[in-house]
């Protein structure tokens, strides 16, 4: 998948998209999209994915590509696995051919504030379950050149950090298959 030129949204088209975030459910929601990384900047959209404890969605390069914040530089984690709210993406990229442009995994239509899915929130997909992590996810230059600045201010800002707009971070908790249209249950 390449960047394409699609015009960029306005700050003003992106707030007017807020009421329909808001309205994501809010325990019961739906994997929109499943997106493996198998090198920089490349993309595979699946109908159906496989997580592991041991390498997040498999033949995604979340383990090869290591992280500053980790002692060794190996990889984080807490950053195992990378989700997006289908709404978001949906104001941000417009149609779905677009949204895994963004670098997220998992694209799933659920609440996933800070309010909803704190840290330690689990969430059943399919045989897999997740856990969020409390690391941080935030836009960076190739979302801003992909996207444009108006999307990375939106994302970022205190509304956005509440709603956590520009995604969330998760580890595999228990490994097992994924499928795109299957339904995505926060646990309790």
């Amino acid at each position: 998948m390449t960047v394409d030129q699609a015009r960029h949204r306005t700050t003003e088209e992106l707030e007017a998209a807020l009421d329909h975030i808001r309205q994501a459910p809010a325990d019961h929601g739906t994997l929109e999209l499943i997106v493996r990384r198998p090198a920089v900047n490349e993309r595979e959209v699946l109908e159906v994915g496989h997580l592991s404890v041991e390498d997040g969605l498999v033949g995604d390069t979340w383990a090869q590509r290591g992280s500053s914040k980790t002692p060794d530089g190996g990889p984080l984690l807490d950053a195992q696995i990378n989700i997006m709210n289908a709404r978001t993406i949906a104001a941000v990229a417009g149609p779905i051919d677009r949204w895994a442009l963004a670098g997220d995994q998992l694209y799933i239509d659920l609440d996933i504030s800070a309010e909803a899915l704190p840290p330690g929130s689990r969430l059943a997909l399919g045989d897999a379950v997740i856990e969020v992590t409390a690391e941080p996810h935030t836009g960076c230059g190739k979302f801003s050149s992909r996207f444009g600045l108006d999307a990375l201010r939106f994302v970022n800002s205190p509304v956005g950090r509440a709603l956590n707009l520009r995604g969330i971070n998760a580890r595999v908790i228990q490994p097992g298959t994924i499928r795109q249209g299957e339904p995505v249950n926060r646990l309790s």
